[in-house]
């Protein structure tokens, strides 16, 4: 008897690139890919921590590199995506947050998250599928998004905003390069606890609001967005395109 056979999750000799990648979602989702054969290059601002990363991973035998890239900056990240690639594989984590009552929304800030968040997000994502479509190859893009491209939240207008328009983009892009064999997806978490959301965990009320939501009564942890970013990156999903893993809990179960 024939029985099916379970798709690879295997990533070797697949390039990736993994920005926002020298702390915690996108430093995670990188030693998920290595772990899975991936050759990665960590991307972020702040090239020395990343090359110490990158020295640490080969320690395990990995293959890791260091790019230093600022994705709010797009003449030079189209630039070095052009050099650097073509990558397989993209995890884009880089993301920003400026919380705060929607009536006391300061335009800098509003431009500051939107140029990373939407802008960054959006020409990056081009670049990389530039380079595969330029040289015939398939690929997995995948943008860290967030719940809150879902529904609303205290505090959380201008970030939810962006994030909602990271969920069209990539629908539209996923629509227009599914002929090239590339797929894009995202990944939307609910509150994963890093030391740049401790601060909204150490307000008793944000917290209390939090474990109300999140139906599984805890916490996410990076290593629950570990699994996913290896499977949207692999042959098991490869008839998944233009939408979203919610990793939350059962938030937006409501």
């Amino acid at each position: 008897m024939d029985f099916p056979r379970t798709p690879s999750f295997s990533l070797s000799g697949k390039r990736a690139l993994i920005t926002g990648a020298s702390s915690g979602i996108g430093l995670a989702c990188a030693v998920a890919l290595a772990e899975h054969g991936a050759e990665v290059t960590l991307a972020a601002r702040s090239s020395e921590k990343l090359r110490q990363i990158a020295d640490a991973m080969a320690t395990k035998g990995w293959t890791a590199h260091a790019l230093e890239l600022d994705v709010s900056n797009v003449v030079s990240t189209t630039k070095t995506v052009r050099e650097a690639g073509p990558f397989d594989i993209l995890l884009n984590s880089a993301g920003l947050a400026r919380h705060g009552p929607a009536l006391e929304t300061a335009e800098g800030d509003f431009d500051a998250v939107s140029n990373l968040n939407i802008k960054g997000a959006y020409f990056l994502t081009k670049a990389v599928a530039d380079g595969l479509i330029k040289t015939g190859r398939r690929g997995s893009l995948i943008n860290i998004s967030s719940q809150m491209a879902k529904v609303g939240g205290v505090d959380r207008a201008v970030y939810s905003a962006t994030k909602h328009a990271v969920e069209g983009f990539t629908k539209s892009m996923a629509i227009e390069w599914g002929k090239h064999g590339i797929r894009i997806n995202t990944i939307c978490p609910t509150f994963i606890l890093t030391p740049l959301t401790k601060s909204t965990f150490d307000k008793p009320e944000r917290k209390a609001w939090i474990m109300d939501k999140i139906k599984l009564d805890r916490v996410g942890e990076v290593e629950d967005i570990m699994g996913a970013a290896v499977f949207l990156a692999s042959d098991a999903s490869a008839l998944v395109t233009g939408t979203a893993l919610l990793i939350d809990g059962g938030w937006t179960a409501d």
